[in-house]
């Protein structure tokens, strides 16, 4: 951070620490602060324009007023920042304006993002894109591969149709298992699925699927922690059966032996290991595959996998999705087509205020591995379209096949 901003800085604190702590004055601090941070990113790193403080400001999610327990709202948050201290989580939602005869509660006190190390399990957390309050679980080491690191002549060299021929380094990421709060999940189902972690149902079960609702994948600079007093501070039928509130341990709420045998004995249909991103036009696709066993149908090997994409809008421009287009190729020697309408029945709408659009979906092969690439469609408001890249990614079925998934067993 530069001498001038650092100043500026100083002189807002020094200039609030002379008044009383009302809402104007709190708002105008952390304006003043916020965008002497986003100078000091903008500087550093030449972000692109997908969020700062000074550009973006919080909306408030209504929480459910079913509750008695807490009718707390949940936050949507800018994407980036690393400049946030305690901060009383009720100041942030004042900076918007409530609907007339809605009351803001306190949930919590925001602490400082790592920047270094994990979240330990019991975190108390925001989600930085989609707003929902959530808890960690457990973290995942992933491999990411970023085919945005390429060079720009490499980029230009590839068929926006194929699959390309690059090579991507991956690196080591941290992603958490986590828990979304129940009463949050209304607001957030028109842009991210609430039921996306799905398992093959036994052998002897009639349904094909099963989903466990509030389950998610969080990414580590997606987590905007905080704390809580409240002993119960996520709504979720899994959160007295996982977790315990310890009043000695920071975080206050530590894992139950259900949840260890849980994640020991779902490991090989839980575990996130591959992570694959590519940006087209300002717009971010990240997709996550996950193996789900094998099944026999018609004296055939059936191979299930189920995968996870999120789409970024990191431009100003809105978009909207129209199509998809993939192609899958199986270990057999077979490359399918498939082509439609929107993903999972709708054509989401990728703004400046909703940027983000995230789902899952399941593919089956009759072999024990193969590979998905393909492009998505998207109009702007002028009517014009263009085709956006899905990264390659692979389907491997590299787990032991005689252990089923064990789903909800404990």
């Amino acid at each position: 951070m530069s001498f001038a901003v650092r100043c500026l800085r100083d002189e807002c604190w020094q200039q609030a620490l002379q008044q009383p702590l009302t809402w104007p004055v709190m708002l105008r601090v952390i304006r003043w602060y916020s965008w002497c941070a986003s100078l000091a990113l903008i500087r550093s790193s030449r972000a692109t324009s997908s969020g700062f403080w000074g550009r973006h400001r919080p909306t408030v999610r209504p929480g459910s007023r079913d509750s008695s327990r807490d009718s707390s709202p949940a936050l949507t948050y800018p994407r980036r920042h690393r400049h946030l201290g305690k901060v009383d989580l009720a100041s942030f939602q004042q900076l918007v304006n409530r609907p007339e005869g809605k009351v803001l509660e306190t949930v919590g006190v925001f602490e400082a993002p790592k920047q270094h190390g994990k979240y330990e399990t019991g975190q108390l957390f925001l989600h930085s894109v989609f707003g929902y309050r959530g808890i960690v679980l457990f973290p995942w080491q992933a491999r990411l591969y970023d085919r945005d690191v390429a060079s720009p002549v490499t980029e230009k060299s590839e068929n926006v149709a194929g699959h390309g021929s690059k090579e991507v380094k991956g690196k080591t990421h941290t992603y958490y298992q986590v828990l979304i709060d129940a009463r949050d999940c209304p607001h957030i189902s028109q842009r991210s699925q609430t039921e996306a972690v799905t398992f093959l149902a036994n052998h002897d079960d009639s349904r094909a699927l099963y989903a466990i609702p509030g389950l998610d994948y969080v990414s580590h600079e997606d987590i905007l922690p905080y704390s809580s007093t409240d002993q119960v501070p996520i709504h979720h039928e899994l959160f007295e059966r996982f977790l315990m509130y310890d009043q000695t341990k920071v975080p206050p709420f530590v894992a139950r032996d259900t949840l260890c045998a849980w994640q020991e004995k779902n490991h090989p249909w839980l575990e996130l290991s591959d992570v694959h991103r590519e940006t087209t036009e300002n717009i971010r696709v990240t997709v996550i595959p996950f193996y789900m066993g094998m099944r026999e149908a018609q004296n055939s090997h059936v191979y299930w996998w189920r995968y996870c994409i999120r789409l970024e809008n990191l431009d100003s421009e809105v978009v909207q999705l129209r199509e998809r287009h993939w192609r899958i190729f199986s270990l057999s020697g077979t490359l399918e087509t498939v082509r439609g309408r929107g993903v999972v029945g709708r054509e989401p709408v990728l703004s400046k205020e909703q940027p983000a659009f995230q789902y899952s979906s399941h593919v089956s092969l009759q072999a024990s591995s193969g590979h998905m690439w393909g492009t998505f469609r998207f109009e702007r408001p002028d009517g014009s379209h263009f085709d956006v890249r899905i990264p390659p990614f692979s389907l491997e079925s590299n787990k032991d096949e005689k252990t089923p998934p064990s789903g909800l067993h404990w």
